[in-house]
């Protein structure tokens, strides 16, 4: 019976690693392209190992003050998006998570929720209004638009109504307020919810460049990826700023597909560092150790 199930926990990690390495081996792909000469990526002769091995699409790309600046933004970006989505989404959630007798009017504040999320007000109103407030070229004209994402609240509202109610009825008996309610016996629950919507906003936001396209008309004030995005080897640009005879030698060992996959790297590093940051809450139980109904 033993060496059965020894057999079965060697067959299910054989599986599981199959599957990393399924999933692992197009990214392993798009490194080596990243560190490959043009003449290599042309002739597709990239494998799992860099061919005529070059840092020159790395070198494009991070050599470029204006890259540190684009990166800033995003920074700046994302830390003020999340603040914001999560205030907006824990103060949306909890009302909504209580029943139709304590909140009579939720019926109607769902049914609006549920209408904007399927029927958006679209490109072009959403670029009028925020014209109109004058926020073009600001940083907030990259998160305003954003500031309440419906599916988020839609998740931690159901995760509030999941918390049992002996918990709360407790805090009530103990003289806490309702606000004392959320943030000292709602919060410190959801934390697992909490994680996953942040992770949602976090790569949302890191990952958008049609918002600088569409709202940031001045390139010095361009997000991240919309400044790569517009990344491209352009050798006569380079001779025509006057670039020197080592410079033009390395743009000539590149190309836009092997600038794309650095691209691509450059883009998801960022968020590779976060994700095990936010794992631990992923893997938590629902509520560890609390009074169960």
């Amino acid at each position: 019976m033993k060496e059965k199930l020894n057999a079965r926990i060697v067959i299910i990690y054989l599986i599981v690693i199959a599957l990393g390495l399924v999933c692992l081996l197009p990214l392993w792909n798009i490194v080596a392209i990243s560190l490959s000469g043009s003449a290599a990526v042309a002739g597709n002769k990239v494998g799992l190992l860099p061919v005529d091995l070059t840092f020159g699409a790395y070198q494009k790309i991070m050599g470029d003050s204006q890259f540190w600046r684009s990166f800033g933004i995003s920074v700046l970006r994302v830390v003020l998006t999340l603040a914001l989505n999560l205030v907006l989404i824990v103060l949306m959630a909890y009302p909504l998570a209580k029943s139709k007798r304590v909140f009579r009017g939720r019926t109607l504040y769902m049914n609006l929720m549920i209408f904007a999320m399927l029927f958006n007000g679209g490109m072009i109103p959403t670029y009028l209004v925020v014209k109109q407030l004058g926020l073009l070229n600001t940083i907030w004209a990259l998160i305003l638009p954003g500031a309440v994402p419906i599916f988020s609240v839609i998740l931690v509202m159901n995760f509030f109504r999941g918390i049992p109610k002996a918990l709360e009825e407790a805090a009530i008996i103990d003289g806490a307020t309702p606000l004392q309610v959320l943030f000292q016996v709602f919060i410190p629950i959801s934390l697992p919810s909490l994680a996953t919507v942040s992770l949602f906003s976090i790569v949302g936001t890191w990952n958008d460049f049609m918002g600088g396209l569409i709202y940031i008309t001045k390139a010095k004030d361009y997000p991240l990826m919309t400044y790569i995005q517009a990344l491209n080897v352009n050798i006569a640009e380079a001779i025509k700023n006057n670039a020197s005879a080592e410079q033009i030698a390395n743009l000539a060992q590149l190309s836009d597909k092997n600038l794309n996959a650095a691209k691509i790297m450059v883009a998801i590093i960022p968020l590779l560092m976060i994700y095990p940051l936010l794992q631990k809450y992923f893997v938590t139980g629902m509520v560890v150790g609390s009074v169960k109904e």
